[in-house]
């Protein structure tokens, strides 16, 4: 086996912790070492060659991890399959990536047999995570890897379906060499020899990578089995964290801990909480750096890594609600039409120069200007010192008698009144205007989402946003439906809403179909 970072970690620190999952298990770098040797062998021994695939559906362990690097040596593309999926979303995950192999742990094994029975193909084998099902003997005698596998990257599918990123391998030769995208990152993520960054989102999350990230740079990856804001805690104060990663909607659950549970934990150790995956409210934000200190920081990109922005918290104390300066391929905001360069402050589609090309496995086109520039589908400003500010998803956009509107401007509104624990603002059809706006509003705890609460809500814009930006209706929900990465899904709103429109007060008239 050539070496790669893995390996020289195995040898210059064999005992030191490669991962750790909190209160069930600990791997060190050699024992890592060597059961991903052990994984590769196997895949080549089952006849996979490089460029192939394996999907994955398997919990938060130390066993994921061994898998991942197994199939990084073997040459093969893997896949992370959220294990909240249904069969059928599973099946369609399967078939598009065209995974040879579907490695399940045991307990997910009824799972994953009715996913592989919806798939179109029939050609997926499943194989429990031991791997005992695949020939060691033939394993002996399998060719070399010439290529270092790699994950294949599905975007959350906010809009629809999710879109697989495949990216080419890199060969062997290339297996200790740093892309430019990875070097940046580990020196503004001080990511170095003996961090312990922990992960409390599941691994088959995009930010899952971070796991890898800290291995590569012999740190060690602290695995939470599910998130939990109080066990958070508790896993930095006993692994002595120094790094961890975050969705806004865990900041809103550690939040809403009681103070005395708060202080119970020595968090003195941890020096860097990154956070990204969805916008974070100012309020909520300024709340975590109160707590935490000024080690709360931000980074924008996404799954297509067409570029990202970085912003430490003292850059944001003096620009609240930024997400910062280009860190990896340099910033424009171009008009939607003309793809022209817009000016300081004014909104504008968000494109990035320079990042790294990629493209969709089922042929949907990336968004690229005609300059060849990549975005991720959002608008946003800059100021005069470059710094970057998001105003919505063009997706979400809602166009009321010919003006867009933005969502995220009424929905910063309604999250000042105290009744509100959560809010999301949807279009739907409208017979005169096109589109009506419609605030679907999680209540405070304690608080009645009633009609007096939606009267009350829907006279909060009239002094302060034009006309064309208020909303018609409310529609109170237990809770926002988000998917795994806390990304908002306003598509799930909007077909509930119109299966359902008098559910909302006052009810809503939907065009006559």
């Amino acid at each position: 086996m050539q070496e790669d970072f893995l390996r020289n970690w195995a040898l210059q620190v064999p005992d030191r912790p490669a991962v750790i999952v909190d209160g069930l298990e600990s791997v060190s770098f050699a024992e890592l070492d060597r059961r991903s040797t052990d994984v590769a062998r196997r895949l080549r021994g089952a006849g996979l060659r490089d460029g192939d695939v394996i999907a994955m559906l398997m919990p938060n362990n130390a066993r994921t991890i061994e898998i991942w690097w197994g199939a990084r040596r073997a040459g093969v593309y893997y896949v992370p399959l959220s294990t909240r999926l249904t069969p059928d979303e599973l099946a369609y995950l399967i078939d598009d990536s065209e995974a040879r192999l579907l490695v399940s742990s045991a307990d997910l094994t009824s799972l994953a047999t009715d996913a592989l029975g919806k798939t179109a193909t029939g050609k997926c084998r499943l194989v429990t995570d031991d791997l005992l099902e695949l020939d060691l003997v033939n394993a002996e005698a399998a060719s070399t890897p010439l290529a270092i596998g790699r994950e294949i990257i599905y975007s959350s599918g906010t809009t629809g379906r999710p879109k697989g990123i495949k990216r080419p391998l890199a060969t062997m030769a290339q297996s200790l060499e740093l892309p430019p995208f990875e070097t940046i990152l580990r020196a503004h993520f001080k990511l170095r020899e003996g961090i312990r960054f922990l992960l409390p989102s599941p691994l088959y999350h995009a930010m899952g990578r971070f796991a890898n990230r800290a291995i590569e740079v012999g740190g060690t990856a602290v695995i939470l089995t599910g998130f939990d804001p109080e066990a958070s805690l508790a896993a930095i104060e006993r692994h002595r964290v120094t790094h961890s990663l975050w969705v806004p909607t865990m900041f809103n659950r550690l939040l809403a801990l009681a103070p005395d549970v708060r202080d119970a934990y020595d968090l003195s150790s941890h020096r860097f909480a990154l956070h990204a995956a969805a916008p974070c409210r100012v309020p909520v934000k300024r709340a975590m750096i109160d707590w935490w200190g000024p080690i709360v920081h931000e980074f924008y990109g996404g799954s297509e890594n067409a570029g990202v922005t970085f912003i430490r918290a003292e850059d944001w104390l003096n620009r609240p609600g930024s997400v910062g300066r280009a860190l990896i391929g340099r910033l424009h905001i171009l008009d939607e039409d003309s793809e022209d360069e817009l000016p300081i402050g004014e909104t504008g589609m968000i494109y990035f120069e320079g990042g790294v090309p990629y493209h969709y496995i089922d042929g949907t086109p990336a968004r690229i200007s005609t300059s060849g520039h990549g975005s991720y589908g959002d608008l946003g400003w800059v100021d005069e010192d470059g710094f970057l500010f998001i105003s919505d998803r063009r997706d979400d956009l809602i166009i009321v008698g010919g003006v867009n509107v933005s969502p995220l401007e009424i929905e910063e509104l309604f999250a000042t009144h105290p009744a509100v624990a959560d809010i999301a603002v949807v279009g739907v059809p409208h017979d005169d205007f096109g589109q009506q706006i419609v605030a679907v509003v999680v209540a405070a705890t304690n608080v009645s989402g009633d009609a007096a609460l939606a009267a009350e809500l829907l006279d909060l814009p009239k002094d302060r946003l034009a006309s064309s930006k208020w909303p018609r209706s409310v529609l109170f929900l237990p809770e926002l439906p988000r998917n795994e990465h806390g990304k908002l899904l306003k598509r799930v709103l909007r077909s509930g809403i119109l299966a359902d429109p008098l559910s909302c007060w006052p009810p809503i008239a939907l065009p006559a179909a």
